[in-house]
């Protein structure tokens, strides 16, 4: 290891922090206070770095307590002195930003792509691509035979400030997160009552009647829910079954054409028509009462007890547990018989991870540090958890050079995770399965329910990718999204429970063309269209 004595300028304060830089960046760079030149790891003598990061609620308050963080140190003779917070994150890693005194860098950075485009603009962060190029093989290697994650991690300006977080798990539409919110039935009652597997909308509302009615769980009691959700987007969505009456809806309500057009969902006849379908449901007592308001916790708890008929999530193991009463509810034809399932926009990429700020003085060795997050072995240990741990469960047998998924005996794989896992910058290829880490049984088993059930009905060739836009472009986007997002969920739950669609819904149309809705679609489709032009 070469030493030389070359200080890295810092950036200029810019007058868009929030507080003045002042003189505390001097205090946070790292020892030595010079540059380290032509590293190779181990070093010779220890060196710190001093980071901001986030915990999960139950992880080590200290980030050095994690086996994965003491191997690394070990390995490479880094130290990081870390200031973690477990919660508030976003607050106080702004509040940190304003005060001047920046850190080297900031671990799970959390950061919108306003906030990137902010901090490159205001001197907070550089930019990494020559970091990348120079002393990044890992990482380089990944973006150069993937160039559409290099393209997805690049500014409109051209540069690159963050590092990623990729985890494949299927390709193009047979991706793991082509599907969210799965629909799961009650098989113990359609048994009980000797009902066949419904397979069209109609036939749902019929066994969702029985179910109400005819006492399936055979305790005397009404206190079976036919049909449950969460009223917000996400996992837990009603959403997969507005595929059956036109295009359907997705978290984003916004789906991409085989053309390249992008449009918005819930403004069809569609959406419409599958509104009033829910209606009707809920005027028949079929829907849980509590659906439109209920948190987590309350949804889980009925789950466990097996109250729900048909139920959304990722996972049944999640709510009702990983047994043999609940199966996937198979795609339902709609009133015109098409089967059809629309696509999220998900996909296993995160441009935020990490960033390197402008007080860091060692900025190859912050490169080649962070990109040994990127070598296969530390990225499978990055994203779920290690191996070789005394002290609790483990994830992993290391088994011949390569990870092997362990049973994990009724430990909770979410809550181990969060205790061992590093998340931060990471990429797990497809090309990994079987060759570095064997496949999660739980996204295998996913995987091929969905190739069973889901994927033959997914029609829509495109998604939409995560776009990196201008800075005034997102934070547009972010106001009309504020007050569209709110009155779509509103107003959706209002006529599932009241009715008045028809009557009220010029009136709607009217509403979201006041918040935006013409200008946010003209956004969306710039980026698209840019993105497009630039992955050729």
């Amino acid at each position: 290891m070469k030493i030389t004595k070359r200080v890295v300028p810092f950036a200029l304060c810019s007058v868009l922090l929030l507080g003045a830089c002042g003189n505390k960046a001097d205090k946070s760079s790292s020892s030595p206070d010079y540059e380290l030149e032509n590293i190779s790891f181990p070093l010779e003598e220890k060196v710190s770095l001093k980071m901001i990061s986030q915990g999960a609620a139950l992880a080590p308050k200290d980030p050095n307590e994690k086996l994965i963080f003491q191997r690394l140190e070990e390995e490479l003779n880094v130290h990081i002195d870390w200031t973690n917070y477990n919660a508030d994150f976003a607050e106080k890693r702004n509040l940190d930003i304003a005060s001047g005194d920046l850190p080297d860098a900031i671990f799970n950075a959390g950061a919108g792509d306003y906030d990137l485009l902010n901090w490159a603009e205001s001197g907070v962060i550089v930019p990494v691509e020559d970091l990348i190029e120079q002393y990044m093989p890992n990482l380089k290697k990944i973006l150069d035979e993937n160039p559409e994650y290099r393209s997805l991690s690049t500014a409109p300006d051209g540069h690159i400030y963050s590092f990623p977080w990729i985890e494949e798990l299927g390709q193009g539409k047979e991706s793991i997160h082509t599907v969210n919110d799965m629909a799961w039935i009650n098989v113990e009652w359609l048994d009980a009552l000797d009902l066949p597997m419904p397979t069209t909308t109609d036939e749902l509302m019929t066994v969702l009647e029985a179910f109400k009615t005819q006492d399936p769980n055979g305790n005397g009691e009404a206190d079976e829910i036919p049909f449950s959700f969460i009223n917000n987007g996400g996992n837990e969505d009603l959403k997969l079954l507005f595929g059956a009456f036109g295009e359907g809806d997705n978290d984003d309500h916004l789906v991409v054409d085989d053309e390249g057009n992008v449009q918005f969902t819930a403004d069809k006849e569609g959406y419409k028509d599958a509104v009033k379908y829910f209606n009707e449901m809920y005027d028949k007592g079929l829907i849980d009462t509590e659906a439109f308001e209920q948190d987590w916790n309350t949804y889980v708890a009925k789950g466990k007890e097996k109250r729900y008929g048909v139920y959304f999530t990722w996972d049944k193991a999640n709510i009702s547990g990983m047994n043999e009463s609940y199966d996937v509810l198979p795609v339902l034809a709609g009133p015109d018989g098409r089967k059809h399932v629309t696509r999220t926009n998900g996909m296993g990429f995160s441009r935020d991870r990490f960033v390197i700020t402008s007080a860091n003085k060692n900025l190859e060795l912050t490169a080649r540090w962070v990109d040994q997050m990127y070598a296969p072995l530390q990225s499978v240990q990055n994203n779920w958890g290690t191996y070789g741990d005394t002290e609790q469960a483990n994830i992993f047998e290391l088994k011949d050079g390569m990870l092997h998924h362990l049973d994990l005996a009724g430990e909770a794989p979410g809550e181990l995770r969060q205790k061992t896992e590093a998340a931060g910058p990471l990429a797990i290829l497809d090309t990994y399965y079987g060759t570095v880490t064997t496949m999660p049984d739980d996204a295998k088993w996913r995987l091929d329910l969905m190739h069973e059930h889901y994927l033959p009905y997914v029609n829509n060739e495109n998604n939409y990718p995560k776009v990196f836009l201008e800075k005034e472009q997102t934070d547009r986007l972010a106001k009309i999204e504020t007050d569209m997002w709110d009155y779509i969920y509103r107003k959706r739950a209002e006529w599932i429970t009241n009715g008045k669609i028809d009557e009220e819904w010029d009136e709607y149309l009217a509403e979201l063309e006041r918040v935006g809705i013409n200008e946010w679609l003209e956004i969306k489709q710039a980026g698209y269209d840019t993105f497009v032009e630039g992955a050729k």
